[in-house]
């Protein structure tokens, strides 16, 4: 069925309307559904409380606004060809690293080159057409990763339009002989690529909910959708972190500017201020706004901002929204904001039952405002989220370390969760039943996909090219001793030796990585599976991993067959 809501465009000559996919039975077979309920969801929520408040009666609707910035990399489109792992599967299954990388921030900071900035104009004008507001691009951290990100807008478009932006990023990489890689981690030891979305509420009389104004500290409406918010995350910590729990976004998850596994929040020194004296029942006293001091008179006064995000949080409040930082740059935004939606809905939905029968409104407003931040502290972090000291941390407070799609799908069918969702008409029960079958058999097809397609490579690539170096250099030992027999051929012989004696080793693991996939059960259960192809498949493809990245050190570049980072990462 048409979304009568969604903009309708035209893209290749043809007039296309956003659909709704359900079964005969009513079932929902989509993304945009159980979207589109969860909007209604918390909107509903949203304006009963916001009518307990004089000042917002006048409200009728809420809508989830959303802001959602796409992280990709720009390859050589004939490098590209001649790797089968990124044709395959969107990402380098080995490679050693680059002596040059991402250390100097060069690219960064760096101009653009102008055969990105070529392809980047021509993307801004792609999209512009198709009624997407393109509006940022820069390079990002990593040798060959950039970013665009569009002016905000509700959240079925701003979900619509992301699907446009990643289909029309290929298809203008394509005409520029580039490729443009939206995995999460196509490259070892860089950084991986994200997909913020940035996400708040807004009335339909022009008010954002989460804007805390000059004095947060006095705006208890602010107040209390922070609370429901730090609540919510805080009881449906898994929820959220299943919502970005999938093959790729495991190998991004905790490094390199992405944020570890554990759910937390970023709120700020303002906000923890206030919280920490509401909390305390004490009084609060704003800090001094100050100027940065930069040292050059010419120079206009700079606010110094008090609200700066922490890069290593899942969820860091920026202002006026909060930035959900773990969805992978591959997948749909819809997923994450869907549950977002529902979280933020039940939490409301529970406020307002708190609410709306108090004899003493500000009283008990007060109360609840107290008693959730004090309840649920335990969720707001503004460390740095890599060390190790707060996976410690975060064990002590109770939070949940899902390391892994295989320890976070599970998750998804615990009974709060189900409870949850259903109760605010999100999803079915069988809805989430499916979903979760779905999520755990893509999860293993992937990891099988790419097993394989290491497997292919090391039989048909790797193997013979290092077999055919080692013959090489036995010749030489051999041509060097019958020339002159006192030389030692030190080097031949060092060589010969390490990369046979590797070699062997490759073939042994691979064949074990092989067997692995042969002996998969058919008996295995859906979660069985999916521990298997974690712990047993996707070990095996490491261990590969790690002979061919020291192999491809010692094999001479004219033998190595396949392109290396170095030309990979610095080719555009």
């Amino acid at each position: 069925a048409w979304d009568p809501t969604a903009f309708a465009f035209i893209k290749d000559g043809s007039l296309c309307i956003p659909t709704v996919f359900c079964s005969y039975g009513g079932a929902a077979l989509d993304k945009k559904t159980p979207l589109l309920r969860s909007n209604e969801a918390v909107s509903r929520e949203a304006v009963k409380l916001l009518h307990l408040f004089d000042s917002q009666k006048d409200v009728g609707k809420v809508t989830p606004q959303v802001g959602p910035e796409q992280e990709y990399f720009l390859i050589d489109k004939a490098m590209y060809e001649k790797r089968k792992d990124l044709r395959f599967t969107g990402r380098t299954l080995f490679g050693a690293p680059s002596a040059k990388g991402q250390e100097l921030e060069e690219h960064y900071f760096g101009v653009i080159r102008p055969e990105v900035s070529e392809f980047m104009k021509e993307l801004d004008e792609e999209l512009w057409k198709l009624g997407v507001l393109s509006k940022t691009k820069h390079n990002e951290v990593a040798p060959g990763q950039h970013e665009m990100a569009p002016i905000y807008t509700d959240a079925n478009t701003a979900s619509d339009q992301n699907q446009l932006v990643m289909e029309t990023m290929k298809k203008v990489a394509e005409r520029h002989d580039l490729v443009c890689l939206l995995h999460e981690k196509p490259f070892a030891g860089v950084n991986g690529s994200g997909k913020h979305v940035n996400w708040s509420l807004s009335t339909d009389t022009g008010k954002n909910l989460f804007s805390p104004g000059k004095t947060p500290s006095q705006n208890a409406l602010f107040l209390l959708l922070l609370a429901a918010f730090l609540k919510g995350v805080d009881e449906y910590q898994e929820l959220l972190r299943c919502s970005v729990a999938f093959a790729g976004n495991d190998h991004r998850l905790g490094a390199q500017e992405a944020p570890p596994a554990i759910i937390s929040v970023f709120l700020g020194t303002d906000l923890e201020g206030i919280i920490d004296a509401i909390v305390g029942d004490n009084n609060y006293t704003a800090p001094e706004h100050k100027s940065l001091r930069i040292g050059v008179d010419v120079l206009p006064s700079i606010p110094q901002d008090t609200t700066d995000r922490n890069r290593t949080s899942p969820l860091a409040f920026t202002g006026n929204k909060f930035e959900f930082r773990m969805p992978g740059s591959s997948q749909s935004i819809a997923g994450p904001i869907t549950i977002l939606n529902a979280i933020m809905a039940d939490e409301l939905d529970q406020f307002y039952e708190t609410l709306k029968d108090a004899s003493d409104f500000t009283a008990a407003l007060h109360k609840l405002i107290r008693d959730t931040f004090s309840a649920h502290r335990r969720i707001i972090f503004s460390g740095n989220g890599y060390e190790d000291a707060w996976i410690r941390e975060a064990e002590k407070r109770g939070l949940a370390n899902l390391r892994n799609t295989a320890e976070a799908l599970p998750t998804y069918l615990l009974p709060k969760n189900i409870e949850m969702l259903t109760r605010q008409g999100v999803y079915s029960r069988e809805e989430i039943l499916s979903r979760h079958e779905v999520h755990i058999e893509k999860y293993c097809k992937v990891i099988r996909i790419e097993a394989g397609t290491l497997v292919d490579m090391v039989q048909h690539g790797i193997l013979n090219a290092v077999s055919e170096y080692e013959a090489t250099l036995c010749n030489t030992i051999v041509a060097k001793h019958t020339a002159a027999p006192e030389l030692t051929c030190h080097v031949e012989s060092s060589l010969a030796n390490a990369i046979g004696s590797l070699n062997e080793q490759l073939l042994e693991e691979t064949i074990g990585l092989k067997t692995a996939l042969e002996t998969v059960s058919e008996s295995f259960s859906p979660e069985q599976l999916l521990h298997y192809y974690h712990d047993e498949v996707e070990k095996r493809m490491d261990d590969v991993r790690r002979i061919i990245d020291k192999l491809e050190v010692l094999t001479a570049s004219k033998y190595w067959p396949y392109p290396t980072f170095c030309e990979l990462l610095f080719s555009v």
